[in-house]
């Protein structure tokens, strides 16, 4: 007899995958911790393979629940379609989505072929903003999700990330730093300004500028370090040196859906943070 695969247990699976926790993952799936835990492991027992390493309440997925997780995704998405096309529960308008530009570059074409293939009726609108900007907009109802940078402890958090410092090693023995920096407001700016002055590094600004491309340029032509994630470049400048840069503190992904959201919003949500999660 074939094996069916309870589609309860699948979403709840991915939502534990998503939201990063089984108490996160509880809002999303609206049960008991202690129910989640179970629906787990008839899971695990219908698979009859071990879907998570556990670690406390870390948890990460074994090769098996990596598996899984492409074929839940799949499943989701279907019996969805299936749900909207019965019941007429399309979404009438376009999506609205507000993104930082290290998530346009990175997550946009990904996001926007996935949501395309599993909502071909609904248009996708998108706006490229520093956080504080996209939020003030979701609050005004000019956009539906918005996906940013924000503390470490932001409750929106998908996921943390670690601020690095970025650019031509060399440039870092310099006795006097040259960084490059996003204007005002800037998360990132105000982390690598606060690090320097408090270890008492000089430093010197060359280039500041409004624009993520601006900025890139300035790092890629060696003229200048900046402070950034790794989405933004991969090329890190190691801690140890002749002149040592600061620590900066780490940055959260952050991601934020309008109040009773449509069942499609929520869908794009969920695959915008899966991608987060991707990175």
């Amino acid at each position: 007899m074939p094996v069916n695969l309870p589609t309860e247990l699948m979403r709840s699976f991915a939502a534990i995958v998503d939201s990063g926790s089984m108490l996160r993952a509880t809002e999303r799936v609206f049960v008991t911790q202690s129910a989640l835990s179970l629906q787990m492991k008839r899971l695990e027992e219908t698979v009859q393979k071990s879907l998570f390493h556990r670690d406390g309440r870390r948890l990460t997925l074994t090769p098996a629940g990596h598996l899984l997780l492409g074929y839940a995704r799949e499943m989701l998405a279907v019996n969805d379609r299936a749900v909207a096309a019965l019941t007429g529960d399309v979404l009438a308008g376009p999506a609205r989505v507000g993104l930082v530009q290290d998530f346009a570059e990175t997550l946009l074409g990904g996001v926007i072929a996935r949501f395309a293939n599993l909502n071909p009726e609904t248009q996708l609108q998108v706006r490229v903003g520093g956080t504080l900007e996209l939020i003030d907009l979701l609050a005004s109802d000019r956009l539906d999700i918005v996906l940013g940078m924000g503390a470490e402890a932001d409750p929106a958090q998908v996921r943390t990330a670690p601020t690095v410092w970025l650019g031509e090693p060399a440039l870092a023995d310099q006795r006097v730093l040259p960084i490059a920096i996003l204007e005002e407001p800037c998360r990132f700016r105000d982390a690598a300004l606060s690090a320097l002055k408090a270890a008492g590094r000089p430093y010197r600004i060359v280039v500041e500028t409004p624009s993520l491309s601006v900025l890139r340029a300035a790092i890629d032509s060696n003229l200048a370090v900046t402070a950034r994630t790794e989405i933004f470049s991969t090329r890190v400048i190691a801690a140890e040196g002749e002149r040592p840069l600061p620590a900066l503190p780490p940055v959260a992904y952050v991601r934020h859906v309008r109040a009773s959201p449509h069942p499609t919003l929520s869908r794009l949500s969920d695959l915008i943070g899966a991608a987060v999660l991707e990175l």
